[in-house]
């Protein structure tokens, strides 16, 4: 079993102990280690998810239809007017502001289809104070594990993850330096997992 099709398994587990309706397979998109998002966002299986990070428009809305297409899940990360403009959730990233947070928000409490929020966290009392304050429909908990996304930053571990993700109070996803070799050790209380090298291989849905 290949690298991708052991984390789609481990995420069907996981999936099975949740029945909030979210994906619990999540594409994270990256301009250098994911050149061709479109492919293996095509390899997903049906009612995965896409955070789609740093995507000009035309891409964008070209991932938007596929995934209508393919009945993926889709959220935009930090444009708000972008996520709505192809109907899709948006992502708030922590280390960077939003646009348009403003528009989405009140198209969301206004009942715009797909207008799923998520938001990264990364343990913490500051983390937690956010999700509280905007009270999104999942959080992105990370890093789980050492990642080249952030070279040197410390991971929480599986124990530690688990304790920041009960603060969150909302369903958390795992992200971070999620592998073949370390999928297994993702806590099973989580509602999925997220990952961008590990998913480029994933054989044909």
């Amino acid at each position: 079993m290949g690298d991708a099709a052991v984390l789609a398994a481990r995420a069907g587990r996981l999936a099975r102990g949740s029945r909030r309706g979210l994906p619990s397979l999540w594409l994270v998109t990256d301009r250098l280690r994911l050149p061709d998002p479109l492919a293996a966002a095509a390899r997903l299986p049906r009612g995965a998810g896409v955070l789609a990070r740093d995507m000009a428009a035309g891409p964008l809305a070209k991932l938007a239809t596929l995934a209508r297409q393919r009945g993926l899940v889709l959220v935009v990360a930090g444009d708000g007017r972008a996520a709505l403009a192809v109907k899709a959730g948006l992502h708030l990233p922590d280390r960077r502001p939003t646009r348009c947070l403003l528009p989405f928000l009140l198209a969301r409490r206004a009942g715009a289809p797909a207008a799923m929020l998520a938001i990264a966290a990364h343990g913490g009392a500051a983390s937690a104070a956010r999700v509280r304050r905007l009270w999104p429909d999942l959080a992105f908990l990370s890093p789980l594990f050492l990642t080249r996304s952030h070279p040197g930053a410390p991971s929480l571990g599986p124990l530690r993850w688990l304790a920041a993700a009960r603060r969150l109070g909302v369903p958390a996803v795992a992200l971070g330096g999620i592998t073949a070799a370390t999928a297994r050790r993702v806590p099973r209380q989580a509602v999925g997992l997220a990952a961008i090298d590990g998913l480029r291989t994933l054989p044909d849905a």
